[in-house]
């Protein structure tokens, strides 16, 4: 496995042993544990935890150094590592993905049954003109939801670390650069937090496969030129958020300086005469607003997607125009980040897209 100034070589050539791709990993600052031998699955816990259920964290298998319960006993210690491969050099690797500030897209090619159009992008209505002939996978939905937001498809990006599995999938790697940001796990067949069918985040609360681990089934193969994960696209992070995976209490820690103390916040002035659009709106951009008071724990991220959100419905309703609302969120926005103003356009972006499929009456949504 290259070290951390030879990142440009493949490493997938044949000759990195489990445990240099472990020490490498680990090099990065990524914190790894062992899977099992010829597996992509956690290696066996001890006798007593298999026997004993009992939470990872209280379990004192990680503080005497053993490998129990996966990616909660990863770490980046060399001297664990070395004991670790020393036991059983064919282990394979895994990397836990939150406490290494990574977002993996895992896109599947399984074959499976295409759900209807209304799960396949969750929270956007696919309108019935759009041809899905020959949507089959996850490359396909990513590849829409990347079309819909007018952005390049992750899959494509040679910027950034990416891994072919030997099932045919990918996974696209990003490291997340916002301090404090933290995203969680999901499946793309979930009903409930999911990014696209087909297309699985590892973060917080899982693990991948690091490149270079090897199974009967094949290599995990790092294919075009990055060996290094990219930052995370100002857009896929809107759309994580917009889809759930924001991990409660994971705010940014802003570099914008605090205001003075003893100062307010500036509140947008009374309209007369106001419309209830107006008056729906002007509360959730008030709550922005006041996010400029705090620079960091004020859940910036989770405010702006709302507003925007409502926005959105706003606009598709008719009850205001587009301009009016790009032109108030975005000065919302600014006036509480405004050297966030790239993501701050990201977000409003990709929740105003979100509300203009469910129309917002002032009596509520249809």
């Amino acid at each position: 496995m290259p070290g951390q100034g030879e990142t440009t070589r493949a490493t997938s050539s044949g000759t990195t042993s489990p445990f240099d791709v472990a020490t490498w990993c680990a090099a990065q600052g990524w914190p790894v544990h062992p899977l099992a031998p010829g597996r992509k699955t956690p290696a066996a816990n001890c006798a007593a935890c298999r026997e004993h259920t009992h939470p990872p964290q209280a379990c004192p298998c990680t503080a005497a150094g053993k490998w129990c319960h996966g990616f909660h006993a990863a770490t980046t210690d060399s001297a664990r590592l070395s004991a670790w491969w020393a036991e059983q050099a064919s282990f394979g690797v895994g990397v836990s993905c939150g406490p290494a500030g990574l977002v993996v897209l895992d896109v599947d090619a399984h074959s499976a049954e295409v759900p209807e159009r209304d799960r396949l992008l969750p929270g956007i209505a696919i309108h019935q003109g759009v041809n899905l002939d020959g949507l089959a996978s996850g490359f396909d939905t990513l590849a829409l939801l990347a079309a819909y937001r007018s952005q390049p498809d992750p899959a494509k990006d040679e910027s950034t670390l990416r891994v072919r599995t030997p099932s045919g999938g990918l996974h696209v790697w990003y490291r997340v650069t916002e301090p404090g940001m933290r995203y969680r796990s999901s499946t793309g067949s979930s009903p409930k937090v999911a990014l696209a069918w087909q297309v699985d985040v590892r973060a917080v609360g899982g693990y991948i496969v690091a490149p270079a681990t090897r199974t009967p089934a094949g290599t995990y193969d790092a294919v075009g030129p990055a060996r290094l994960p990219a930052p995370l696209p100002d857009w896929l992070a809107a759309e994580l958020t917009r889809t759930g995976h924001l991990v409660d209490g994971g705010v940014p820690v802003w570099s914008a300086p605090a205001r003075p103390a003893g100062t307010a916040p500036r509140r947008p002035a009374p309209r007369p005469g106001a419309t209830g659009a107006h008056r729906l709106l002007d509360p959730l951009l008030a709550e922005v607003q006041a996010c400029a008071a705090v620079p960091q724990g004020a859940s910036f991220t989770e405010k702006l997607n709302r507003a925007a959100y409502t926005a959105g419905g706003l606009v598709a309703a008719g009850h205001l125009t587009d301009a009016d609302a790009q032109e108030l969120l975005t000065a919302a926005a600014d006036e509480a980040r405004p050297h966030q103003s790239h993501r701050s356009l990201a977000i409003i972006n990709s929740a105003l897209s979100a509300g203009l499929h469910r129309p917002l009456h002032l009596k509520g949504r249809p």
